[in-house]
């Protein structure tokens, strides 16, 4: 593969991958045509390979909303931010949180502001759809690692769509690479104990999942998945490939005390 200059993820995302980047080279075939990520959250794999072709892919219509705005007008989304630089405080922070943006630049800064000054960057909606994430205790909006124009060149050479994961997996085959990174788990491998989310991702949605992967690498698709390290999971991909274990920090736990070495699992088909 030809070496690139990653690219900084301008998102923090809950289970995102920026840790996993290290020793990525391991871990992607020798050569492909195509990326594909059908989870694609903060975006750290995309960003760091950058590939020539890609598809990217999630459910969250806001997030794709935000992608798409910085690939075709990354300069009124910066112009935005730089408002929200100037007026943050907490109670900008709540006035904007429960404002109803209607221009695509205006709704991607919204979404980057209330990302980086939330709690740990999380996303979350209640039932209404409102995002109802606190403010976190950080007060930078505009970061020194910014490069919204190199980001909006990458993205230029992605499609971007928001859809479930199954629509996105149908049409990879040959020559392409997918990268899934579900989100699997509220809390695992800490006392043995694997609960899905039924909410957010359900037993179902995994081996509706895994099915998608097997149809997939049979057309002939380059598969890695990220997964809780459980024996749950360890069955339901058992014989499709082989199974890397790898280690990160939690970082998304409230307390520090409470986050610690979580071990994930990557089930790799080529």
């Amino acid at each position: 593969m030809e070496d690139v200059v990653p690219l900084e993820p301008f998102l923090k995302w809950a289970g995102g991958k920026r840790w996993l980047v290290d020793g990525l080279e391991e871990l992607i075939p020798s050569s492909y045509d195509r990326y594909i990520e059908p989870f694609l959250g903060g975006g750290s794999i995309f960003f760091n390979l950058l590939p020539k072709r890609a598809i990217l892919a999630d459910v969250n219509g806001r997030l794709i909303e935000t992608y798409q705005a910085i690939q075709s007008d990354w300069q009124s989304v910066l112009s935005i931010l730089h408002r929200h630089q100037r007026l943050h405080s907490t109670e900008y922070y709540y006035q904007e949180r429960s404002r109803v943006r209607r221009a695509t630049a205006e709704r991607a800064a919204q979404f980057i502001y209330l990302n980086r000054t939330c709690w740990n960057g999380l996303y979350r909606v209640n039932l209404a759809g409102e995002f109802n994430v606190p403010r976190g205790s950080k007060n930078s909006v505009l970061l020194e690692t910014d490069n919204f124009e190199e980001i909006s060149s990458a993205l230029k050479r992605a499609k971007l769509i928001s859809q479930d994961f199954e629509t996105t997996l149908s049409v990879a085959g040959e020559g392409d690479f997918v990268y899934l990174d579900p989100p699997y788990t509220v809390n695992h491998n800490l006392n043995g104990f694997l609960k899905y989310n039924e909410k957010i991702f359900s037993w179902k949605d995994q081996v509706r999942l895994r099915d998608s992967v097997v149809k997939a690498v049979a057309r002939g698709a380059s598969i890695a998945v990220s997964n809780a390290n459980h024996r749950s999971i360890r069955r339901l991909y058992a014989g499709i490939g082989r199974m890397v274990v790898v280690g990160r920090k939690s970082v998304i736990a409230a307390s520090a005390l409470r986050r610690g070495a979580i071990n994930e699992l990557l089930v790799i088909t080529w």
